[in-house]
């Protein structure tokens, strides 16, 4: 690849309009020569679920659309309570179907590196009231993993919406809430949600807990990184990137 910045790697990213950590997390992790190009859609998380995917259906095409004409090498939807469809790769094969680029969701991705660690039984730690934990808690669980427990801070996504405020959670507070959901049994702790700030805490929760913890943001990029070719150790993003 010839361009200056992304000759490696250039990769498309779709978020909610309210969500500013996913991009501040990845610009963090971003291995050089991999560059990271954003475009913004409605949150679609709440009702019928055709109904649902036909609302994101309509909107990922517009966004992905305008990633296309980026030449990215990859798309990825990053938002954990929107991406919660069966089959898990309904958004992946979309966005290919539509524009040739290879996708990747948070919540397939999720799955696919809970399994590349080895993963059966694991914790949750969420920002989330309690319908949309229970809705992930069940595609978890219809993926093949065991929740030993899934625990929310009860905001965003829900009757009281104030998706805006999950980016407002302290880091203390995130951390005491992760290590209040883990379970011994449990063989990774799962932070979720690409709007909570997790990235300065996850080498330091794994060296806590005794075990991988990933979170929505580092599964998303583990996942669309391998997609475009890059297998970089990353540090910073915890054992997933060691793997």
């Amino acid at each position: 690849m010839t361009h200056p910045y992304g000759y490696r790697a250039r990769i498309g990213l779709i978020v909610p309009p309210t969500n500013t950590v996913n991009e501040a997390e990845w610009a963090r992790l971003l291995p050089e020569g991999v560059t990271m190009h954003v475009a913004r859609m409605p949150l679609h998380a709440q009702g019928d679920d055709e109904a649902l995917w036909r609302a994101l259906r309509e909107d990922l095409a517009r966004a992905a659309g305008d990633l296309a004409q980026a030449r990215v090498n990859v798309i990825a939807y990053g938002c954990t309570a929107g991406s919660l469809t069966d089959p898990p790769t309904r958004i992946a094969d979309y966005i290919r179907s539509l524009t040739g680029i290879p996708g990747v969701s948070t919540a397939q991705a999720l799955i696919e590196g809970l399994a590349a660690l080895g993963v059966a039984r694991l914790a949750v730690a969420t920002p989330y009231q309690e319908p949309v934990n229970a809705h992930e808690k069940a595609f978890l669980e219809r993926a093949g993993f065991a929740v030993l427990h899934i625990g929310g801070l009860g905001i965003g996504i829900g009757a009281a919406r104030g998706d805006e405020r999950i980016v407002d959670v302290p880091l203390p507070r995130v951390e005491a809430h992760v290590l209040g959901c883990d379970r011994p049994t449990a063989q990774a702790m799962l932070i979720s949600c690409t709007d909570l700030p997790t990235l300065p805490l996850i080498t330091r929760l794994e060296a806590a807990l005794g075990k991988p913890v990933v979170s929505s943001n580092t599964a998303t990029l583990w996942a669309a990184l391998r997609l475009a070719g890059v297998r970089d150790d990353i540090a910073a993003g915890g054992r997933l990137f060691r793997h």
